[in-house]
């Protein structure tokens, strides 16, 4: 099995409150792994800690094979980063540039100077996420959707073969979340990632992941397909899948 992630006993804590606890996670190139879990339980610091934004205090995280824990200095640490796209869950867009110019920054902080191959990146990008005529906008000119749409552009604009996704519909209405996680699709089947998406929304996992890990005080409670969580008969997972239960039950 290739390997595109590896995370062993990885553990941390801020003072005394302790978010991750010897967790381990392997995600296989060309699948998703959806992280379940309610708001507050550290979602978000896993996927922070696998970029390096916030430090681990224990553990080991494989990128591409490469122990990015280990990386010492910037420029190991940007090297190994080269092969992730991070989602953020509000966007981050540079509010004073422009849709081109902020799906061009990560391409451009590397080169000197301006050339065609990443105009050629930048508009590729942009179609792939139904963009391509929005370049010259600001993000104050955009919708929600449209922000997500311009950061995933700019996230896949470096072809990435890992990425990652922090909550990805959340703020958005039921429809354009579903367009969302169509673009989540899409973009596995265009540009071959492999992904870790940390969500709450039930839908998303379903239709993204071929496995789910539901993180409950620090550890991994309960890890398998959408349907076997949700026929769980785990009290905690019940609880989890009570709402989505009742409104999908047929």
């Amino acid at each position: 099995m290739d390997t595109k992630l590896d995370i062993k006993n990885l553990s941390k804590s801020f003072g005394e409150l302790t978010v991750l606890d010897g967790i381990s996670l392997t995600l296989p190139k060309g699948e998703n792994i959806s992280v379940l879990g309610r708001s507050g339980v550290g979602k978000s610091v896993l996927i922070k800690c696998i970029i390096r934004l916030i430090d681990a205090d224990t553990g080991e995280i494989f990128v591409n094979g490469k122990d990015i824990l280990e990386a010492e200095g910037r420029e190991e640490v940007d090297k190994i980063r080269e092969g992730i796209g991070f989602l953020f869950q509000g966007g981050a867009l540079y509010d004073s540039m422009t849709v081109r110019n902020n799906v061009a920054f990560p391409l451009r902080r590397r080169k000197k100077k301006r050339d065609e191959s990443v105009d050629e990146l930048v508009d590729q990008a942009l179609e792939s996420v139904g963009l391509k005529e929005s370049g010259d906008k600001f993000p104050s000119d955009l919708s929600g959707g449209m922000v997500k749409r311009v950061a995933l552009a700019r996230t896949i604009v470096r072809k990435p073969g890992i990425i990652l996704y922090d909550e990805p519909t959340t703020g958005l209405d039921p429809v354009t979340g579903r367009e969302i996680v169509d673009l989540i699709i899409k973009i596995q089947e265009e540009y071959d990632t492999s992904s870790v998406i940390v969500t709450h929304d039930l839908e998303c996992a379903r239709r993204t992941s071929n496995d789910i890990k539901l993180l409950h005080e620090g550890k991994f409670y309960a890890e398998g397909s959408f349907d076997e969580l949700r026929q769980s008969e785990e009290e905690h997972v019940k609880r989890f899948f009570t709402d989505y239960n009742q409104q999908n039950n047929n």
